[in-house]
C-alpha cells in the first residue's frame, strides 16, 4: 500500500469514527452535580408554574441567594435526621446577575420516636447580605449563625408575611409548597462536589461568585436561568435585589451560638421580609 493510500485509509476511518465518538459523549451519564442542577431546575420551573404555590415575587425580588435542595432525606427509626446536596447562586449587589451555581450540603439531626423517611425539595432563601456573606466562611447553622423563619406561600402579602428573618426556608414533599422551620440545619459547603465541577481542589465560594472560575454546563445555565426568572417574574431584566424600608427597633442577632446552644432571634416586625439591623 503507498503513503497516499495509507494516509487515506487513516482518514476515512477518523471520519466514520468521529460521529460515533460525539454520540457516546451526548449520551453519556451526568454527573452527580449536573444531576444535582437539572433536578434543582425542575425544582423551580414546577414551582413557577403553580402561583399558589411558590415563594412570593416580592420576596425572590429580594433575594440576594436562592438555593434548592432537592430530594433531602428525613426521617430514620427513632432518629430523626434530615441530609440532601444542593446548589446554591448568589445574585451581584451591583449588577442584578446570579453567580454561577455552588454546591452545598443540608444536614441536621433531631432525636424523636421516627420510623420511616421521607423525601423533601428544600428552597432557601437569603434576603440579606449578611446571609451570603456568612456562608462565605464554609458553613452555618440555621437559627444560630443567622436567623431563619418559615416563608410566606403563593400570593400571602408582605403584610400577612409574619416574622421577619435573614433566611426563609420551604419545604415541597407530595407536591405541597410550604413555609417550614429549619432551625438547627447546618448549610455547608461542598467542597468535593465544587472540586468536581470546576476541576479547582482549591475552589472556594468567593472564586465561583467573582468568576475566577468558570463552567461551560448547560445544566448550570438553566439552573441560573430559571432563578433569574423566578427572581424577575415581572418580566424585568436582571436588577440589584429590592431594597426593603429597615424594621423598626429590631436587635441585630448575636454572634455565632456556643456549639450546642441553637436559638432563633425575636423578630417580630411590622415591615416583615426587610433586612434586619
Amino acid at each position: 500500500m503507498t503513503r497516499s493510500k495509507f494516509l487515506l485509509a487513516i482518514l476515512s476511518t477518523a471520519t466514520l469514527v468521529a460521529p460515533l465518538h460525539g454520540a457516546l459523549a451526548d449520551n453519556r451519564e451526568p454527573s452527580r452535580e449536573e444531576a444535582t442542577l437539572i433536578t434543582a431546575t425542575q425544582v423551580l420551573e414546577e414551582l413557577a408554574a403553580t402561583p399558589d404555590q411558590r415563594v412570593p415575587d416580592w420576596l425572590m425580588q429580594r433575594a440576594y441567594g436562592v438555593a434548592v435542595v432537592p430530594e433531602v432525606i428525613k426521617g430514620a427509626f427513632f432518629f430523626g435526621g434530615r441530609y440532601g446536596n444542593g446548589v446554591l447562586t448568589v445574585r451581584d449587589a451591583t449588577s442584578g446577575h446570579f453567580s454561577n451555581p455552588i454546591f452545598i450540603r443540608l444536614g441536621g439531626g433531631s432525636f424523636g420516636a421516627q420510623i420511616g423517611a421521607t423525601s423533601t425539595d428544600v428552597v432557601l432563601v437569603f434576603v440579606t447580605p449578611r446571609s451570603v456573606e456568612d456562608f462565605a466562611r464554609g458553613k452555618f447553622t440555621l437559627g444560630a449563625d443567622v436567623s431563619v423563619a418559615a416563608g410566606p406561600v403563593g400570593r400571602q402579602t408582605e403584610a400577612a408575611a409574619g416574622k421577619a428573618a435573614e433566611i426563609y426556608s420551604y419545604s415541597r414533599s407530595r407536591g405541597l409548597f410550604a413555609g417550614v422551620a429549619l432551625d438547627g440545619t447546618v448549610i455547608a459547603f461542598d467542597r468535593s462536589g465544587n472540586h468536581s465541577f470546576y476541576g479547582d481542589e482549591d475552589v472556594t465560594t468567593s472564586m465561583i461568585t467573582h468568576n475566577k472560575v468558570t463552567t461551560h454546563s448547560e445544566a448550570a445555565r438553566r439552573f441560573v436561568t430559571a432563578v433569574t426568572a423566578n427572581a424577575n417574574a415581572d418580566g424585568s431584566s436582571a436588577t440589584a435585589p429590592a431594597a426593603a424600608a429597615p424594621p423598626p427597633n429590631v436587635p441585630a442577632p448575636a454572634g455565632p451560638a456556643a456549639s450546642g446552644d441553637v436559638h432563633t432571634f425575636p423578630m417580630e416586625d411590622s415591615h416583615p421580609g426587610g433586612e434586619p439591623h
